[in-house]
């Protein structure tokens, strides 16, 4: 399965749309396989999203994106989860663990999910 999240700072970046790096990590059963860093310039959300698609992306995570985006994004069969904040490696292990809903990696102020 591989994982996107975009980056900022070694944190998931706040804003989705323009966001400029991608980080991939490639999840099997016994946890994290391999990661490596793409750019994802600011081009159209549309060849954002369709990038997306050709990393081969199952899970989309970051921080705000808009309805637009997030619509195109899960229009490729790829499972967002926006609205999250917190360092890269530690999102990570959440999302192992299925912990995403921890108010500690929820954006304040927006719906987790």
């Amino acid at each position: 399965m591989r994982v996107a999240l975009t980056i900022w700072e070694n944190r998931v970046s706040p804003v989705a749309d323009s966001a400029r790096q991608l980080l991939l990590v490639d999840i099997g059963n016994k946890g994290i396989l391999e990661r490596h860093y793409e750019h994802f310039q600011q081009e159209s959300l549309f060849y954002r999203a369709r990038k997306l698609a050709d990393l081969d992306t199952e899970i989309f995570i970051c921080g705000a994106i808009s309805d637009f985006f997030r619509s195109l994004v899960e229009g490729y069969g790829i499972q967002v989860f926006p609205f999250i904040r917190g360092k890269a490696d530690d999102v990570l292990q959440a999302y192992l663990a299925h912990s995403l809903s921890n108010p500690r990696f929820v954006m304040v102020g927006c719906p987790a999910g």
